[in-house]
């Protein structure tokens, strides 16, 4: 059966379907020998012989791999880095399937990556990336207080709120930890908002993605997850409850910053 060629190689594990793009754009595609550059072009990976960034595409189909992967600072969200970076590759040895990560984590970041084979789901996810809700840790420069959070939340178009911090107790802590939960394209405006009001940000880590999270996985190691879990992904929205509980931050009480520090537990 004739399928469209960014389908088929994302299928087989080589790319994800919009990395698949490029790659028959600049001519790293080949279905018979033959050169393809056009992004409509339909192949029959049971009886053509397709060649995608000098691989080869297999026609079968193998197993549909799901990873949860938390990412340590200074790796780069990649499989490969020209510049000869450290990249998530280093983190899967062993693992005979081909995956790619799903969306971008920045360089300096840390925390939850998502990775696959399965191209479908893949396409799926980066087409609506941006409705789907990600929760961060965030450390800053000093300390906001819950109307900081209240008002600043409100501004940026996020939902922030206080983490216990981890040297509270021994009285060290200078530059506290906050929880945020936001869109993709927030986080710079975050970042801009942030600095105005001389708070920079410090260290940022990717707890959460959708109903996904990073809780259990030690830094620099994965989890496999079954592929039920994973299709969370495709319909995952902030639904009432979520909405409520979260609306009510900064509101449902009014102790004080220091007797809050308690609720959540911050990465150390």
């Amino acid at each position: 059966m004739e399928e469209r060629l960014q389908k088929i190689i994302a299928r087989a594990g080589i790319a994800s379907r919009r990395h698949a793009e490029l790659l028959i754009l600049s001519g790293q595609v080949k279905v018979n020998g033959r050169v393809v550059r056009e992004l409509g072009t339909k192949a029959d990976a049971a009886k053509d012989r397709i060649e995608a960034a000098g691989r080869a595409v297999e026609s079968k189909e193998g197993r549909r791999v799901y990873i949860l992967l938390n990412k340590p600072p200074e790796v780069v969200s990649a499989m490969a880095d020209p510049e000869g970076r450290k990249t998530l590759r280093n983190f899967l040895r062993g693992l005979p399937e081909r995956v790619f990560p799903v969306g971008n984590l920045e360089y300096a970041a840390s925390g939850l990556v998502f990775l696959t084979n399965d191209g479908d789901l893949a396409a799926e996810m980066l087409k609506n990336w941006a409705r789907l809700e990600q929760a961060y840790h965030v450390k800053v420069k000093g300390m906001l207080t819950l109307p900081d959070l209240e008002r600043l939340g409100k501004e940026i178009g996020v939902r922030m709120q206080t983490v216990r911090q981890p040297d509270a107790s021994r009285g060290r802590a200078a530059n506290f930890w906050y929880e945020v939960r936001m869109r993709d394209s927030k986080k710079e405006e975050m970042r801009r908002v942030l600095v105005k009001e001389q708070h920079p940000v410090e260290k940022l880590k990717r707890i959460g993605l959708g109903p996904l999270t990073v809780e259990g996985i030690p830094r620099g190691r994965y989890r496999l997850i079954e592929q039920k879990e994973a299709e969370r992904l495709r319909k995952f929205e902030t639904g009432g409850e979520e909405k409520k509980r979260i609306s009510g931050i900064g509101r449902r009480d009014h102790r004080s910053h220091r007797e809050r520090r308690g609720e959540r537990k911050a990465p150390v």
